[in-house]
């Protein structure tokens, strides 16, 4: 397992990798966006009302037709990386997103990206991503709404239905 500079190489390296995540996100970049995943990624955001979507493409397509062209915006930070073998890490990250679905509907959310990270060929990718949420705001430019748990859950099984 790396120790001392290698191992802070592979963890920047790994802060790196969630940094593009957030960016081609939220531009859009599908095709660069899909490569930075596992072929057997696996997402599990049932813990914020959510599914489980196992396969990096299954994933992404979902992803795609849910956001269509709508204007994100994922910030994360205060990472926590540990590297578990010279190939493996998990990490939680911070999490502050907005999403807009529509004139006058907006979502922000507060929560955590528990993930598991697989060096490949020299490349650190994402293998797998459980996302958890601390709040949902409902918001438009006059009045913001805090969502609790339960109807978290209900929209996310409804957004699910419907995606």
């Amino acid at each position: 397992m790396p120790d001392g500079v290698e191992a802070l190489a592979e963890i920047e390296a790994i802060k790196q990798l969630k940094a593009r995540y957030c960016r081609l996100l939220d531009t859009k970049d599908w095709t660069g966006w899909r490569a930075l995943f596992t072929d057997d990624f696996r997402s599990d955001t049932s813990p914020s009302g959510g599914k489980v979507i196992v396969g990096a493409d299954e994933f992404v397509a979902f992803t795609r037709r849910s956001l269509r062209d709508q204007p994100t915006v994922h910030q994360v930070h205060s990472p926590e990386i540990e590297l578990t073998s010279a190939t493996t890490a998990r990490g939680v990250w911070a999490l502050e997103d907005v999403v807009r679905f529509g004139p006058g509907l907006n979502l922000r959310g507060y929560g955590h990206y528990h993930e598991t990270y697989v060096k490949v060929d020299g490349r650190w990718l994402i293998a797998g991503s459980t996302l958890t949420r601390l709040r949902v705001e409902f918001f438009n430019g006059f009045v913001a709404v805090y969502v609790s748990k339960p109807l978290q859950r209900a929209i996310g099984r409804l957004a699910a239905r419907l995606g």
